[in-house]
């Protein structure tokens, strides 16, 4: 997988959403720590988990920088898109 460009499951997309409070589902507790992780981490900190868990930490960074990032995770968990 490249970690540049990860591939986004409809599963993960709608775990990072309900964390930030958005509809989805709820993860594991292992994964909900691992969100929480990396969308607390600095941004090196953040690449290394990322580099580690490519699809949660591609996931996280979309919903937290990329514009209109919310609504790109709501269409990947939906199905209507890959990321």
């Amino acid at each position: 997988m490249n970690t540049s460009s990860p591939t986004i499951p409809a599963d993960v997309a709608a775990h990072v959403l309900f964390h930030f409070g958005h509809r989805g589902i709820p993860a594991g507790d292992w994964h909900e720590d691992l969100i929480s992780l990396i969308a607390r981490a600095d941004m090196t900190r953040a690449a290394k988990l990322t580099g580690a868990f490519p699809d949660y930490g591609g996931a996280v960074l979309i919903a937290k920088y990329a514009d209109n990032g919310i609504a790109t995770l709501q269409r990947i968990a939906r199905g209507e898109v890959t990321a």
